[in-house]
């Protein structure tokens, strides 16, 4: 079996690869959507969403990088071309929203679909002892999911 420069087998480091580029591509959209909310929102809520989502498009900025370095570590290239990003989006584009609600929506079902993509990326990297990458999407995986709750508090109040 071959291995790559850290360790691991190649063929499955590769289709490893592969994964982190779909999510990489989806967390460029999430990325853009969040910034399309941040200087769109309107209404009463504003000023606490506008913060919000700028916090969580800063946020999203690091894990794109993380996601793009690790894809790097793993002897293959990132995606980042506006082409691939599309070609391999399964988000919801959120254009044009200015509504508090539809904002927030948008934002949970974009974290609930990347945390699909997380979920089996982590079955696989567990797979052949990739700990890197484990470790990677436990971390996004486990503040994903305290952000859908408390975005879906904030939804119910």
């Amino acid at each position: 079996m071959k291995l790559n420069s850290i360790g691991l087998p190649s063929s499955e480091a590769e289709v490893l690869a592969t994964e982190l580029n779909i999510l990489l591509a989806n967390f460029q959209i999430y990325y853009q959507n969040l910034r399309g909310l941040h200087w769109n929102i309107r209404g009463k809520r504003f000023f606490d969403l506008h913060l919000k989502f700028e916090e969580l498009y800063n946020d999203s900025q690091i894990k794109i990088d993380l996601i793009a370095e690790r894809v790097l570590t793993l002897d293959a290239v990132p995606l980042h071309t506006f082409e691939d990003y599309i070609k391999n989006n399964q988000l919801e584009i959120g254009k044009n929203i200015h509504n508090d609600e539809k904002a927030i929506e948008i934002i949970v079902s974009s974290l609930s679909k990347l945390l699909v993509i997380e979920r089996g990326i982590l079955k696989k990297s567990s797979e052949i002892d990739d700990e890197g990458t484990n470790s990677m999407m436990s971390d996004f995986i486990a503040e994903q999911e305290k952000t859908i709750w408390m975005l879906k508090a904030w939804q119910n109040d």
